[in-house]
């Protein structure tokens, strides 16, 4: 099958860890043939929006990639948020896809889609979301004006040709039904997850490595936090939960690039014997710090690497999000409501000193997280309705 990614609703950053960077990876594994299309939007040093120049390359798994310039017609700050572009059109009709997959709908082009549509009547569309209401529409320009009549308009007009509107949390599948309206019948949860392939190793040569590497010994329990780090993902609060618990044998890694007021918080800490800071790291190596790890920590606002750590088999402390229930698979997680510094303290110690408890959460992580969160067999089961 020829299958189309369509990166036009938000940004698409390369080598990323991502759905829109490994779902056509495994769709490629998975001999089909794929090309991406995409926005000019970008992310530079970890955290800073940016914008890349158009142009048509292959991305570090040899898929196509053609990154569109927005439309001129338009002041720059216009087309960027109606998401108005050249050449939509025109790459469908030369590319002439199978299955158009669309990560998010948010797009004025998405006409462009639907002429395509009228005229080829046996392409299949599926169309992921990653709206909800922490993350989208959260003042008044961008819930009355962008959401409800803009994006929401284009969420309709998709309506009739999409096979599968799939949330990839369960209040993104809920933003779908109750805000865009649209058929509810057609929306299904798929989850996001772990890239399979990167986390092939022999864990235990890999943790016996990367432990002496940092001089983290092999009977330390080893937290593991990160990824964007701001106020919402409350690990300003675990960085000082950390050092006041000052226990030589739980240690803490960090990764990421703390915004400017964060690191104004933390900054002093990061230096504490028992907090590892390794600034920002690719995503193969995040998945390699994940694998030697005893227990992710994100005590704050929801980040893919949720779903990563539970896909590499690690138990985990979360933060309770209503609509975020997913991530629990089972008895592999406790919830924290705050995510305050006490909150988190009371919920390391009490997994820390509870022997059972932690053997529990652990190998119902291992037995149970590895499968769901495969981003192998949710790109397989992401095709499926019609294949």
């Amino acid at each position: 099958m020829k299958i189309l990614h369509c990166c036009l609703a938000n940004f698409y950053i390369d080598k990323y860890g991502y759905q829109e960077n490994v779902l056509p990876k495994m769709h490629k594994i998975q001999e089909h043939e794929v090309e991406i299309l995409a926005s000019t939007e970008n992310y530079l040093n970890g955290n800073e929006l940016s914008y890349v120049k158009p142009s048509v390359y292959y991305n570090e798994d040899k898929i196509k990639v053609t990154r569109l310039p927005y439309l001129k017609l338009l002041p720059h700050f216009i087309a960027k948020k109606l998401r108005m572009y050249h050449g939509v059109y025109k790459k469908l009709n030369e590319f002439k896809p199978d299955i158009i997959w669309l990560h998010d709908v948010q797009f004025l082009d998405i006409l462009q889609v639907i002429k395509y549509l009228k005229k080829n009547k046996n392409t299949i569309v599926f169309a992921d979301g990653h709206a909800d209401f922490t993350n989208s529409a959260t003042n008044w320009i961008s819930k009355n004006i962008l959401h409800y009549i803009i994006y929401k308009f284009c969420a309709q007009k998709i309506d009739k040709y999409v096979t599968k509107f799939y949330g990839t949390l369960p209040c993104r599948v809920d933003f779908f039904k109750d805000f865009y309206k649209v058929e509810n019948s057609k929306v299904e949860l798929l989850v996001m997850g772990v890239d399979d392939t990167l986390i092939d190793y022999n864990k235990e040569k890999l943790k016996m490595d990367l432990r002496k590497k940092h001089q983290i010994n092999h009977e330390d329990f080893l937290l593991i936090s990160g990824g964007k780090i701001n106020q919402k993902k409350n690990i300003h609060h675990l960085v000082n939960a950390v050092a006041n618990i000052n226990q030589p044998n739980i240690k803490l890694i960090l990764f990421g690039k703390p915004d400017r007021e964060i690191l104004n918080i933390i900054d002093k800490k990061l230096n504490h014997p028992s907090i590892i800071y390794l600034d920002w790291i690719n995503n193969i190596d995040i998945h390699k710090y994940l694998l030697i790890s005893d227990l992710a920590v994100f005590p704050g606002k929801h980040s893919v690497l949720w779903e990563q750590s539970v896909g590499c088999g690690l138990p985990g402390i979360f933060l309770n999000i209503p609509g975020h229930e997913h991530i629990d698979i089972g008895g592999n997680c406790i919830f924290i409501d705050e995510g305050s510094e006490q909150e988190i303290t009371d919920a390391i110690l009490n997994i820390f000193n509870n022997k059972e408890l932690y053997s529990s959460l652990k190998e119902n992580a291992l037995n149970k997280g590895s499968d769901y969160f495969s981003y192998y067999k949710i790109a397989e089961r992401s095709i499926k309705p019609r294949l």
